[in-house]
């Protein structure tokens, strides 16, 4: 066990791992990092135990308060620094479930500043700007989600115009750090139930009843120096699978600078050239990591005076095109086995890939509105619409919409969900827009440039998000088919073998028998099909190929399925009998 410091708080100290249930992924990984001997920040975590406590009750539970009075006491120690003191301690305070969910619920950095540690901080680095940035930081996270405040842009970036504004629409900025972060561990568990995060649990089929965790980690500075940096790598590619790390950095920034998409990083060769020792260190890690995990890892970073230090790991989300094959690869190298592997393909992501595509010659004579970088492959058209409200609204309608924003942010997850691809002006592959949509399978492109999208509204286009470009109009397209692509055969062979039930193509041996649903009336409807499937061995159209027509004919009885694509409806099956 970590070390214990209450009934909610534990000390990640590398000494064990505790579940990823009680501590969330986020601490989790902090621990096995430390445990196999990587340089991470001292960091403590308060359990999911409190969350639930705080989500059923309405308040924290009593001890808490005591509790993180004892888990700053350790971090002062671990760091040698004081919170609120002359040598200042500053946490991060984030979010993280026991399942991933990038960017759903909050995080506030740089907590523990106020006007005089902020004097300290300068007088310590020597750079009053550096200070000056870092508070201005802290301030604009903590109004945004402590406070539900909205920053006006024209208010000046000074701390003191900023506690101003902040105070004017609600309440002030406590200078204690202790109430800071009592304040913001609230607001955390708070974004539990918030809008973006009850929709992702429910489009991902994850239970409100796992709570978050929170992370309270020592703050390490990309931001205080020309040496200094943050970044995030993916030991693998994760748009399209290959081997070789793929990541992101951007020189003296913090890591929201990265994900909000308000920016465009530089690709890890710039690390490599200004730091090529951190940059070798970098690589090591990502290594061991994924190794260790048996997965593909997503790591945040953080160089501080040409200091690496990780701040996370976790298994990287993946574009369809990228979860084939990361999965077969990593039997062929004897990484996993193959139930493993297909577990880690869901049968929506196989559907994504059998989506139609842009048929030869459809793009000659076409007209590029827009071009940008493609951050989840795949080929989506509709009407753009520029807010994900309407974006939702009008395909409730059963239009198809492209969704088109200057960047995403966590608000936008309903938008993106509806959309049948996302566009955005600003980002690179590290974005929200480009995580949230490997995430959900949805075609994306990024960084299409300051106001290119604007004037699409209304317009149908079509989205190329495999080579990131946006075409006008809607271009003919072909159905590809799983046997075409080895990988995809390859599992579709492991997965027959899995299946506890068989599934057949149109026209194979035995397919002529299958009742057809497509033939009774509300055959079509996946809530209807316990009663028609009764007493059927073998059966083809409406709703069985979804995952939901698949659970019910397991639950039937049903042993034989016909199908278009085979290999989605035997991922199905086997996922659901999985439970």
């Amino acid at each position: 066990m970590a070390k214990p410091l209450g009934q909610y708080l534990l000390a990640l100290d590398g000494s064990a791992l505790p579940s990823r249930e009680l501590i969330g992924g986020k601490a989790w990984s902090v621990a096995r990092m430390l445990s196999l001997g990587l340089r991470v920040p001292p960091a403590v975590v308060i359990t999911t135990d409190a969350c639930r406590a705080y989500l059923d009750t309405g308040s924290v539970p009593e001890a808490l308060a005591g509790e993180i009075d004892a888990a700053i006491a350790w971090l002062e120690t671990a760091t040698g620094r004081q919170f609120g003191g002359a040598k200042p301690l500053l946490v991060s305070v984030r979010s993280g479930a026991a399942i991933s969910m990038p960017g759903m619920m909050d995080t506030v950095l740089n907590l523990g500043i106020n006007d005089d540690t902020e004097a300290a901080l300068a007088a310590e680095s020597g750079d009053a700007g550096f200070a000056r940035d870092t508070h201005r930081r802290f301030l604009e996270l903590y109004a945004n989600i402590v406070v539900k405040a909205t920053l006006p842009e024209n208010v000046p970036h000074e701390p003191a115009s900023l506690r101003a504004e902040i105070a004017s629409q609600g309440e002030a900025v406590p200078d204690s750090p202790r109430e800071q972060l009592l304040a913001a561990v609230n607001a955390v568990f708070d974004s539990w139930n918030s809008r973006r995060a009850r929709r992702y649990r429910q489009h991902h089929g994850i239970a409100d009843s796992l709570g978050t965790a929170v992370t309270v980690q020592a703050m390490v500075f990309g931001n205080l120096d020309q040496r200094s940096g943050t970044g995030v790598l993916f030991s693998r590619n994760p748009l399209s699978g290959d081997l070789a790390p793929y990541g992101e950095y951007l020189h003296r920034a913090q890591g929201e600078d990265v994900v909000s998409g308000k920016f465009t990083p530089e690709p890890l060769s710039a690390l490599a050239a200004s730091a090529p020792e951190v940059h070798a260190q970098l690589m090591q890690a990502a290594a061991t990591l994924e190794k260790e995990n048996a997965d593909v890892q997503d790591i945040e970073f953080t160089v501080q005076q040409g200091e690496l230090f990780l701040l996370q790991t976790r298994s990287a989300k993946r574009a369809p095109q990228a979860a084939v094959r990361f999965a077969v690869d990593m039997v062929d190298e004897g990484r996993i086995d193959t139930r493993t592997a297909l577990a880690r393909v869901q049968a929506e992501q196989i559907r994504t890939l059998l989506k139609p595509r842009l048929a030869d010659g459809a793009t000659a004579g076409a007209t590029v509105l827009a071009q940008g970088e493609p951050a989840c492959q795949g080929v989506g058209a509709g009407v753009v619409v520029g807010d994900s409200d309407s974006a939702e609204q009008r395909a409730a309608g059963g239009e198809a919409v492209v969704l088109a924003r200057a960047t995403t942010s966590p608000e936008d997850v309903h938008g993106m969900i509806a959309a049948h691809a996302v566009i955005t002006e600003q980002g690179g592959a590290t974005s929200h827009a480009a995580v949230v949509s490997r995430a959900l399978g949805v075609p994306c492109i990024v960084g299409c440039g300051a106001g290119t999208l604007a004037a699409l509204h209304g317009e149908s286009v079509t989205v190329d998000a495999n080579t990131g470009h946006v075409y006008a109009g809607l271009l003919p397209v072909v159905t590809p088919d799983e046997s075409d692509d080895p990988r995809l055969a390859k599992l579709h062979a492991w997965a027959v073998a899995a299946s506890p039930i068989a599934v057949l193509r149109d026209g194979e041996a035995g397919a002529e028998a299958a009742f057809d649903l497509s033939e009774v009336e509300g055959g079509e409807d996946a809530e209807k099909l316990p009663a028609l499937l009764a007493g059927k061995t073998v059966v083809r159209g409406g709703a069985i190929e979804s995952d939901a027509g698949v659970a019910a004919a397991l639950a039937a009885g049903v042993k034989t399925i016909v199908a278009r694509h085979p290999l989605p409806v035997l991922l199905a099956a086997i996922h659901g009998a999985a439970g």
